[in-house]
């Protein structure tokens, strides 16, 4: 990983925003409303999608098995979260398709 310093602050927002667990996010995936949104990565599948997949494998690893790479994408994912969290619709979060994008990403806006 990177500097230790910059390593623990990309952990500590990643960790702070994905508030989904590995299996709620893994339950997630499978529904028919995470399958309808985001954008295609040119194989049928969102880059949302498959970034949450990512993001149950990191969810999943020990803080001292990380690597640049799982860095990487959790600075990715700090980003899109923060973006997207923005953005938000005035009415309907509950089954907008701004949610839906942002639970494939592994942060829930109504979760508490």
């Amino acid at each position: 990983m990177a500097t230790e310093k910059a390593s623990d602050n990309i952990y500590a927002d990643f960790k702070a925003q994905v508030n989904m667990t590995a299996s709620e996010l893994e339950k997630w995936l499978a529904t028919e409303e995470s399958n309808s949104v985001g954008q295609d990565s040119g194989d049928g599948t969102s880059i949302g999608h498959k970034s949450g997949e990512r993001i149950i494998e990191i969810l999943n690893k020990k803080k001292a098995d990380l690597t640049e790479a799982d860095e990487t994408h959790m600075h990715k994912v700090h980003s899109y979260i923060s973006r997207h969290l923005a953005q938000g619709p005035e009415k309907d979060v509950e089954h907008s398709r701004w949610r839906y994008s942002l639970m494939n990403w592994g942060h829930d806006p109504l979760k508490k």
